[in-house]
């Protein structure tokens, strides 16, 4: 059985850098702790012995930062726009099933990557559309085999185009050797404005470690996250 790899898009946990639009609406050190809590949580939650998870971290000098727990694995993003580094960080896996997903989505279990590994059984890519049009999750039966058009700019700032997925068919006939099936999950979104998951994170990091205290210009500090 091939191996199952799960990609985790991450940024360095610096304020101003990350979660601006959410910054704009509790700020930005606010918005940087939150962010330092969600992929905390996150990477606790998706830790399962079913699949190997490596992290993809931007910028490329944060890779060997304490901010990340050092029992997984590491890539970094590299240079070019969202899609481009999107596409380079599914291509490091081109033998066996890889997924990708933001790190910025609470509602990601164990059970959804599962539900969307057994999808690849049968599929040659998997999405998980998002509200705002673009993707929370992206797989592939293979990593060498993406279609060439697959990650394409639009207006705003480069993501997948949600129309990708209903007209990929016909794009990847170019690319794969038969018709390129596709599976989607249920749309969900990630945290760009103040909504109520993201104030009760904050709301309890707050209360715990004194989040204003403005210490969250600073990579966060757990090296670990166990399962």
């Amino acid at each position: 059985m091939k191996p199952q790899r799960l990609i985790v898009m991450l940024k360095q946990p610096v304020a101003g850098r990350v979660k601006t639009r959410l910054g704009t609406d509790i700020g930005a050190t606010n918005a940087a702790w939150w962010y330092r809590h969600q992929t905390s949580r996150l990477l606790r939650r998706i830790c399962d012995p079913r699949w190997q998870v490596i992290l993809a971290i931007a910028p490329d000098i944060a890779l060997h930062s304490r901010a990340w727990p050092n029992h997984f694995d590491r890539i970094a993003q590299g240079r070019g726009d969202l899609g481009q580094r999107m596409k380079r960080v599914l291509e490091t896996c081109p033998n066996g099933p890889v997924i990708l997903i933001g790190s910025d989505i609470p509602a990601v279990t164990p059970k959804i990557i599962h539900t969307a590994f057994q999808q690849l059984g049968a599929k040659d890519m998997v999405f998980g559309p998002a509200k705002d049009g673009g993707f929370w999750l992206v797989g592939a039966k293979s990593g060498n085999r993406l279609p060439k058009h697959l990650f394409r700019r639009c207006a705003g700032p480069a993501r997948l185009h949600y129309k990708t997925v209903w007209h990929l068919s016909a794009i990847a006939a170019s690319v794969l050797s038969k018709p390129c099936k596709i599976s989607t999950l249920a749309t969900t979104c990630d945290i760009n404005k103040v909504c109520i998951p993201a104030l009760k994170i904050l709301s309890h990091s707050q209360t715990r470690t004194g989040a204003k205290n403005d210490r969250s210009t600073q990579p966060c500090s757990h090296r670990r996250a166990g399962p």
